[in-house]
């Protein structure tokens, strides 16, 4: 944690900020399924979220988010674009997150996730069941629900009548 003493509008101000590493995500489909984990992250316990993870040292958002991706799933990406940015924790924390979709994923082999401390379970849910998750109280992971929000703001109706023509054909 850094202390700042700055000024802010004419007043001097004191700011405690938690410098952290940047993270990417990526909100990836299967069709008009989600590629999701249940992972445990204390001191919250088990929750249902989107993979991803830190940025690594010289390391683009981009790669980063493919990269956790491939680790936390088995899935790898084979083409995304950015959604959003977050900063989840505004006024305490460095902490800026890169949001990406895709909805070109293959499954490539058992996750093989890297770190000792993770406990990662693979779910597979349809968009809409996820977006009434959300809805309901039952998803509580910011970036989860900003990635979610925003693709269906955005891109839902396309997509589902893409993948609805395609499996219709």
């Amino acid at each position: 944690m850094n202390i700042h003493n700055l000024k802010i509008e004419g007043k001097k101000i004191r700011r405690e900020i938690i410098e952290q590493t940047d993270g990417a995500v990526i909100l990836a489909f299967d069709g008009t399924k989600v590629i999701l984990i249940n992972q445990n992250h204390f001191p919250q316990g088990k929750l249902l979220e989107i993979p991803g993870g830190k940025i690594e040292k010289n390391e683009t958002p981009r790669k980063a988010a493919s990269r956790e991706f491939e680790e936390e799933t088995g899935y790898k990406v084979k083409s995304m674009k950015h959604l959003v940015t977050i900063y989840p924790n505004v006024g305490y924390s460095t902490l800026t997150i890169h949001c990406f979709v895709s909805t070109k994923v293959e499954k490539i082999n058992r996750t093989k996730s890297k770190d000792d401390d993770e406990f990662i379970e693979v779910v597979k849910i349809n968009f809409e069941k996820l977006l009434q998750l959300i809805k309901n109280g039952k998803i509580l992971d910011g970036k989860t629900i900003a990635a979610a929000l925003m693709y269906e703001s955005k891109f839902w109706e396309k997509h589902k009548k893409y993948v609805t023509r395609k499996t219709v054909i």
